[in-house]
């Protein structure tokens, strides 16, 4: 070799696109879980006897656990490599959805999708790291523009392929079909993963913070656990001790991850994230607004198959002008709106998401019983609201991130899809118990209208809070280029 020269570059990995195909996969198969149980609450309610609090636990428990353990999930990818975790979250994930299918009691269901949330956990903080570790240059970004709309198509056809799936009982199964769809799709992910996925070894000196894990999940528990109990139970002494435990919880593991540092071992979360007055206020922001969307779509289901007996395929149909219109407010936003006009974007979604909900309200007030009822009497208002939504969601992890440094990139990200998920579980929550608690007297509408007004306010709590979050986004390049980053998980549109 002459003297001067580099040495020639590694060629590319062969089956490296083969890689990108099974992470989509994975990736999509946990926005149909996330999403695909909506349309099943009256088959399961007939098949399992599950009543509104087990059904509130079999949608935001996954959703709960997924949060929980995300950021673990990309410390243990760290500490024993990200394929042996890819495999074994994919397994395991594969193996609960099983579980699900064949649970023969709503309390069996509800174990089987916490442990499946787990699993997913697991599974999904490891697939854009093998990404950034098989892609590089023009490739990686191609990859990332990939990504956004495979990503959202799953979201959008999660209920109406769940609605399809429960209507049309393919072979007596119901309902369990929504997770026996995940088991060929699962088994040959695994096999390609294991055959085509290169070995690279982890880091044994990262040390995983199994203190700081359990801290954050219990956390997580003893919030989400009074908030689905309360209202079936009458709100008791020990719903208020869970929360107050939980904020607890919460500070002892801000606590512990400022010791874990300061010892200079790895933290789960960068303590100094949560010095970052605008990081923090994005946290706050995330939550209210995913809590305010998964419940607010939820509910939206629930409409239409108790109040209107919708059936499931039409529930899952009638979600579709929420689902068109996020993509048009997303594609808008994404293109056009966030370069030019900045953080006014962020504030510009909760405002048409009012008007939305507004003309919601005004739409459910003339609507007459299911002999008459359609569901273009509500498509304006549903669709209206998704564009306010897509206006958001395409901004919103951009500007959060613009608060963080590049090198804190990865555990930022961690700690915002966490936030995500456990923003959902929360939504769902809350808008299930204020819906039922109306619903007991038969009023579908009032419980409807009571729920715009939790969005309502959960909106406006938001706008608030856009004001404090930098004025400008993040460029593309930067979070998708950064070495080690982890970037968040695109949100699930239901």
């Amino acid at each position: 070799m002459a003297l001067g020269t580099d040495p020639p570059a590694a060629p590319p990995y062969r089956w490296r696109w083969l890689i990108l195909v099974v992470m989509l996969v994975a990736e999509i198969m946990d926005l149909l879980d996330a999403s695909i149980v909506n349309v099943a609450g009256p088959a399961l309610e007939e098949s399992l006897g599950a009543g509104s609090v087990g059904l509130q636990w079999v949608i935001g428990g996954y959703a709960l656990t997924l949060g929980a353990g995300l950021v673990l999930g990309g410390r243990l990818g760290d500490r024993y490599g990200r394929r042996r975790m890819f495999l074994t979250g994919l397994a395991a994930f594969t193996a609960a959805s099983l579980l699900c299918a064949a649970a023969p009691n709503i309390e069996s269901l509800i174990v089987f999708r916490l442990l499946q949330g787990t699993a997913g956990a697991m599974l999904l903080p490891q697939g854009l790291g093998l990404l950034r570790e098989n892609f590089s240059g023009p490739e990686l970004t191609t990859v990332f523009g990939i990504f956004g709309p495979v990503l959202g198509l799953g979201g959008i056809i999660g209920p109406v392929l769940g609605g399809g799936l429960i209507q049309g009982d393919f072979f007596g199964l119901g309902w369990r079909l929504v997770f026996l769809v995940n088991l060929p799709i699962g088994i040959a992910a695994l096999i390609i993963a294991a055959v085509f996925v290169p070995r690279k070894p982890g880091d044994p000196a990262v040390r995983i913070d199994g203190i700081g894990a359990a801290l954050v999940a219990a956390a997580c528990a003893l919030l989400v656990l009074p908030l689905n109990q309360g209202q079936e139970s009458g709100w008791p002494l020990w719903t208020w001790l869970c929360l107050a435990a939980s904020v607890i919880g919460f500070a002892a593991f801000a606590v512990r991850q400022r010791r874990t540092a300061a010892a200079g071992r790895a933290p789960l979360v960068t303590p100094a994230l949560l010095r970052k007055p605008a990081f923090t206020v994005g946290l706050g922001g995330i939550a209210l607004f995913f809590g305010g969307l998964v419940g607010s779509q939820l509910v939206l289901t629930l409409y239409l198959q108790i109040g209107q007996h919708f059936t499931a395929g039409q529930a899952g149909l009638g979600n579709l002008p929420l689902a068109v219109g996020t993509a048009i407010g997303g594609a808008v936003s994404g293109a056009v709106l966030a370069e030019r006009i900045g953080r006014a974007v962020l504030q510009a979604g909760p405002l048409v998401q009012l008007g939305g909900a507004a003309l919601l309200w005004y739409e459910l007030d003339g609507t007459g019983g299911p002999a008459s009822f359609s569901i273009w009497d509500v498509a304006p208002g549903i669709a209206v609201s998704g564009i306010g939504a897509g206006l958001v969601i395409a901004a919103l992890f951009s500007f959060v991130l613009a608060a963080v440094d590049d090198h804190e990139i990865g555990s930022a990200s961690g700690v915002l899809s966490a936030v995500q998920s456990v923003g959902g579980s929360l939504g769902v929550a809350v808008f299930g118990s204020v819906f039922f608690g109306r619903v007991k007297g038969g009023d579908f509408t009032g419980g409807f209208h009571h729920a715009l007004i939790v969005q309502s306010c959960l909106l406006l709590a938001f706008l608030a809070l856009t004001f404090l979050l930098p004025e400008k986004p993040r460029p593309e390049a930067d979070q998708h280029t950064t070495p080690g980053a982890d970037a968040p998980r695109e949100p699930t549109v239901v």
